[in-house]
């Protein structure tokens, strides 16, 4: 029976081998589905699912998202924010940065330690050489003299002893700069500091931890670990060190005696927290080096001096710039170095790349030039001689090659000199005999080109001489990008608009005023507006009509309309009114930190441009003039017609800031030439008029005064800033200046080229001269 049975088993399994893996898969599909079936219908919900419950029942009044589990799927419902009444309010503070509401942090804070008889002389030289590195360079002193030197930050503690001045300063740098800065460097004004090298070690310490890191310097008759700083070298102190120090200051300098404020600090770091000075950490090491007396630093070559980040001692300012001279020289050989690394690593890769050496823009590692996509955007050269320019800024075919820009023109000759002598020599000498032709332009993406054909004398080893005409070109690139410090400024200042009013605009008046209604006083600008009425000598007298009765009439149905608002005016007589003068009688009747904005009749400012007044105009640093757009004639320049069929072409653009709603729009151009608008402050006013009386005095001030308006003013009378930018804002209608004789010749110039330029557009101009030939022939 055993056998016949083993045979029934053998041929059964052999029937069954090829659905074995079908079984053993299906068997094992129906284990896992239940073993999940049992884990999501087990005791507990999802950990990973708020549970929740009928709409009546409890909910947590802080959340913003609920999830409704139903039987078909999970839906969120939005819940309106609700707020007890009975907890107080909190109003949510935004800070002025958003750096400080990150909590980030500078790096770098350098404090300097001088006395009363260096701070004129060390101290100047520390900050000439160092500041401009670092984000903030203070000085702490005993006694400061009587006037601290200008650009500079002086502490006075009032005590000269070293342990109370070592003291008080790290107790004002952690209550005013604690929270600010990640490192502190204290030095003395006999260091001199490589401002690099420093920063640079800076950003590779790491800022969580306590670290007094210096030239380690040994205490007399104390163990190894017992270190101090050397203060003539500089020593870093780290945040978290100064946090933790400050609550023992007050013991230390009770407790330990010291001549030396250097010594005083590592005592007290030591006997307190049980830190002491490093001159290596993280792979970092503190490198110094010690000045002999009577050293020139120009013949200094030793390795130590020249990875050195400290040199002491400095006997005086004139040896200070003379290391800075060495070790500026040193930094720029080294980044000359590194540019020609860099250069032929550029060059080795540029083979392998598909463009080959054909992709290699001139000069290597600089963007390629700018290439136009079409005829608009071209960039244009000038062509310049030794002695002129065929560019000049107010449109002339000629102009002297001097200033700025003749200083530009000769750097770039001498250079193109010194590279043809650097690349030939010794087998040839240049030298200039002339510049034959010179063509520049500003290339945005890299710089300032130049293209010099110059007249060359090659002179031989064996003294054969030679006239060469060579091409050489040159490229000035477009160094790092630095943002430069403005004071802050808001738009919350109030703004006094300054309306003068001839008797000749008196009419254009009560549009001006309607339009401030809608611009100004409609959306509640803080703004006010004050209106300067000149009469002429023989306007508005006894018994005559008043030409401004109109305005005045306008004025006060204003103030009746909006109450609370009031439009003052006043009244000045004279036969030829001068901007300046007009200005002077405003300026005495305002405090002198008022905002002024001389406007026109013919401009119409709203909210935008009010904003922009208030932004770039900064008291006592800058004067914003803006250029206003002016619509051509309209009977030279049509106006829009209505949008055609398709295909008919687009229409020509409207002018910036027009108004659909005021019809039609006309061309126009933003005048250059005209300056009758300006935002500046009243004391900068002042200043620049009390200059302009002193430095001209009697009939050479009152001719002056005729010929000269207030952008002149401060243009040629104040140290400020001017800036002159297009404004969209401001849109004028056509109108004739009257350019009156009596103003200089330049102002004179100006008004008639800006009536003629804003007469229209010159296919405007051609048409007009066209169909008046066309008329005349018939």
């Amino acid at each position: 029976m055993a056998g016949p049975t083993t045979m029934r088993l053998s041929s059964l399994l052999a029937v069954l081998r090829p659905a074995l893996p079908l079984i053993l898969g299906l068997s094992l599909g129906c284990s896992l589905s239940l073993l999940r079936v049992s884990w999501i219908q087990g005791e507990g919900e999802d950990p990973c699912i708020e549970a929740v419950g009928e709409p009546g029942g409890p909910q947590n009044p802080d959340s913003r998202t609920w999830l409704e589990q139903s039987d078909e799927d999970f839906k969120p419902r939005i819940v309106p924010y609700y707020r007890d009444p009975n907890k107080p309010y909190k109003k949510v503070l935004r800070t002025r940065y958003i750096q400080t509401e990150l909590g980030s942090r500078e790096r770098l804070l350098v404090a300097v330690l001088t006395s009363r008889a260096t701070l004129s002389t060390l101290a100047v030289a520390v900050n000439r050489t160092v500041a401009h590195h670092f984000p903030r360079l203070l000085y702490f002193t005993g006694q400061r003299g009587a006037r601290a030197p200008a650009g500079m930050q002086v502490v006075s503690h009032g005590d000269e002893r070293p342990a109370w001045l070592m003291s008080e300063t790290l107790r004002h740098l952690h209550t005013h700069f604690g929270a600010d800065y990640d490192w502190f460097f204290i030095m003395q004004d006999d260091t001199y500091v490589q401002a690099p090298r420093l920063a640079a070690l800076a950003g590779h310490l790491s800022i969580n931890q306590d670290l007094y890191l210096g030239r380690a310097e040994e205490f007399i008759g104390a163990g190894e670990q017992a270190r101090y700083c050397h203060g003539g070298f500089g020593y870093l102190l780290s945040r978290s060190l100064l946090l933790r120090l400050r609550p023992h200051l007050d013991g230390c300098r009770g407790d330990i005696l010291s001549a030396r404020p250097d010594e005083w600090l590592g005592r007290c770091l030591i006997d307190s927290l049980g830190v002491g000075c490093v001159s290596q950490h993280q792979g970092q090491q503190y490198r110094s080096f010690e000045l002999a007396k009577n050293r020139d630093p120009e013949k200094e070559g030793s390795s130590a001096f020249l990875s050195a980040f400290a040199v002491h001692p400095v006997s005086d300012g004139t040896l200070m710039y003379r290391l800075h001279k060495r070790f500026s020289a040193l930094e720029l050989e080294r980044a000359y170095s590194e540019i020609e690394q860099l250069q032929a690593q550029i060059r080795n890769l540029t083979a392998l790349t598909p463009e080959g050496e054909a992709g290699l823009s001139w000069p290597v590692g600089l963007p390629a030039p700018f290439i136009p996509h079409s005829r608009f955007e071209v960039l244009g050269w000038d062509y310049f001689t030794e002695q002129h320019t065929f560019s000049c800024a107010d449109g002339a075919p000629k102009c002297p090659l001097q200033g700025a820009s003749g200083a530009d023109v000769g750097d770039a000759v001498d250079t193109a000199l010194e590279q043809l002598n650097r690349r030939y020599q010794p087998r040839l000498r240049f030298q200039k005999q002339r510049l034959l032709n010179g063509y520049r332009r500003f290339d945005p993406a890299r710089g300032m080109e130049y293209t010099l054909d110059l007249l060359l004398e090659a002179v031989t080893q064996r003294g054969h001489r030679r006239a060469l005409a060579r091409r050489v070109s040159l490229l000035r690139p477009l160094s790092r990008v630095e943002i430069l410090p403005m004071p802050y400024v808001t738009e919350a200042t109030r703004v006094q608009l300054v309306l003068p009013l001839l008797v000749a605009e008196a009419a254009a008046a009560p549009a001006f005023l309607e339009a401030f209604a809608a611009n100004v006083l409609e959306p509640r600008e803080h703004a006010l507006l004050t209106l300067l009425l000149v009469y002429g000598p023989r306007e508005g007298g006894r018994g005559a009509p008043d030409p401004f009765l109109g305005v005045k009439a306008a004025a006060a149905d204003l103030e009746r309309r909006y109450p609370g608002t009031r439009l003052a005016w006043l009244a000045v007589r004279a036969e030829a009114p001068s901007q300046v003068r007009l200005m002077d009688v405003v300026s005495k009747k305002h405090p002198v930190d008022t905002l002024f904005f001389l406007t026109t009749v013919w401009t119409r400012p709203g909210p935008e441009v009010l904003n922009r007044c208030r932004m770039n105009a900064i008291s006592g640093w800058q004067a914003f003039f803006p250029v206003h757009f002016q619509e051509f004639n309209p009977a030279l320049s049509p106006q829009r017609s209505p949008p055609g069929p398709p295909g008919a072409g687009p229409d020509p653009p409207s002018p910036p800031g027009a108004d659909p709603s005021r019809g039609a729009p006309v061309g126009g151009r933003f005048d250059r030439q005209a300056s009758a608008e300006g935002c500046f402050y009243n004391a900068d006013y002042l200043a620049a008029r009390a200059r302009l009386a002193s430095e001209l005095a009697g009939q050479e001030e009152e001719e002056a005064l005729e010929g000269l308006e207030v952008m002149d003013v401060f243009l040629r009378f104040s140290g400020l800033h001017l800036f002159r930018a297009v404004e969209p804002g401001l849109v004028q209608k056509f109108s004739l200046r009257d350019c009156s004789p009596r103003l200089s010749e330049e102002l004179y110039h100006r008004c008639r080229l800006s009536n003629l330029e804003g007469l229209g557009g010159r296919a405007q101009l051609a048409m007009a001269l066209f169909e008046q030939e066309q008329a005349n022939s018939t």
